[in-house]
């Protein structure tokens, strides 16, 4: 499969029926879910891999990491209605996720590698770091989407390193959020981000 094919079957995925601005629910479009999910893929980071996609929402990432040949892929969504939604469209893609319904805080389980798009922190400051904490427990690899920002990126480099990790890459898209709270002021607003590859530092790789 072509990257752009990619992007073309996450984006006809059914998005969130009911989306909840307190988790921050938008839809990962599908450039920018494909662009996480092509750097994984040609990193070596997805096909025969376990991977753990937190905040699963409608299930973008899970399915796209499927499609790429991952071994098992665990969907970890706090939201049922969400869930329910990333259910349906795996099974209409055909690919068999396993959904966890829970806190990705919870989530136990050791994987190969993290893909996740974790709230921006607009409407719950530092909504972001549970994410970042348990990716960095159970996995020596993650992908993560974060807003464009000086401030945001002087965090990410602080926090990484304070937690082990290193940064080996870092890619700026556009990500586009429709109007659908009653904030917004835009019918579509396009706004820029970083996707993130962190890696486990040497060092702590052999502590495990």
């Amino acid at each position: 499969m072509k990257k752009r094919h990619l992007a073309m079957l996450l984006s006809k995925l059914r998005g969130f029926e009911n989306p909840k601005p307190y988790l921050e629910q938008y839809r990962t479009p599908g450039d920018v879910a494909s662009s996480l999910l092509w750097l994984a893929y040609t990193s070596g980071d997805i096909e025969g891999k376990v991977v753990a996609d937190f905040g699963a929402g409608t299930g973008v990432l899970s399915i796209g990491a499927k499609l790429l040949g991952a071994r098992k892929v665990y969907a970890v969504e706090i939201d049922p209605e969400a869930l329910s939604v990333a259910r349906e469209n795996a099974e209409a893609v055909g690919v068999d996720v396993e959904f966890v319904l829970a806190d990705v805080s919870d989530f136990g389980e050791k994987v190969d590698t993290v893909i996740m798009n974790p709230p921006f922190g607009s409407q719950r400051r530092h909504a972001d770091r549970p994410f970042l904490l348990k990716a960095f427990e159970v996995g020596d690899v993650v992908y993560s989407i974060h807003l464009s920002k000086p401030e945001v990126r002087k965090f990410i480099q602080s926090f990484v390193t304070e937690h082990g990790f290193t940064i080996t890459n870092r890619l700026t898209v556009s990500f586009e959020i429709p109007m659908q709270f009653h904030f917004h002021r835009k019918a579509l607003e396009r706004i820029p981000v970083d996707i993130y590859r962190f890696e486990k530092s040497l060092a702590n790789s052999t502590e495990r």
